[in-house]
């Protein structure tokens, strides 16, 4: 095979490869029951006037599944981080206990898992989409390719590499979603 053509295959699969990285990054922002940092990231908190994310100012841990613990670094920002996490609006209710804030995760409702099901999907379409972009692309090129003088059969064989790679991502794809689709849906 021509330079050109192993040039166009790479390209495709960093870009499938790329379209992988975010659906799994999307993932990670779709809660599945159990607690962790990241469901506090969107908290910013009054810290002596500016607005500053929530890890900037205390210590966030999750000693188990159902609780996250923050831990202030300063004595007197208990109040306004109990505060910033009411005002963020995102379901929990914090407790202070003096020292730090406990946070208990309530279970998800079996109706809440079903509408984070969908969600999932849609972040797993999307990533599809843009699997089906990246052989749009490459084709392209190849039949850019096959104008310019390159071999029809050599134009075909690449064309049958794209596509069998498509396949490989879009495989992938539906692995990563049945996961999280039993992640979220075990009670």
């Amino acid at each position: 095979m021509t330079e050109e053509i192993n040039f166009i295959l790479d390209s495709t699969k960093e870009s499938m490869e790329g379209s992988i990285a975010h659906l799994e990054k999307e993932f990670l922002n779709i809660r599945a029951g159990k607690a962790s940092p990241q469901m506090l990231g969107g908290v910013f908190v009054d810290y002596y006037g500016s607005q500053t994310p929530l890890s900037q100012v205390a210590n966030i841990n999750v000693p188990d599944a159902r609780t996250i613990t923050v831990t202030p670094w300063e004595k007197n920002m208990l109040q306004p981080i109990e505060k910033a996490i009411m005002i963020a609006n995102i379901g929990f209710n914090p407790m202070n206990n003096g020292d730090n804030i406990i946070i208990s995760v309530p279970p998800l409702t079996e109706e809440r898992r079903k509408d984070l099901v969908k969600q999932a999907k849609s972040e797993a379409e999307d990533a599809k989409i843009g699997i089906r972009n990246a052989r749009k692309d490459a084709n392209t090129d190849i039949k850019k390719l096959e104008k310019d003088g390159t071999s029809e059969d050599i134009c075909k064989t690449a064309e049958e590499n794209v596509q069998k790679l498509t396949d490989a991502y879009i495989k992938k794809i539906d692995d990563h979603l049945a996961i999280k689709e039993a992640e979220i849906m075990k009670v």
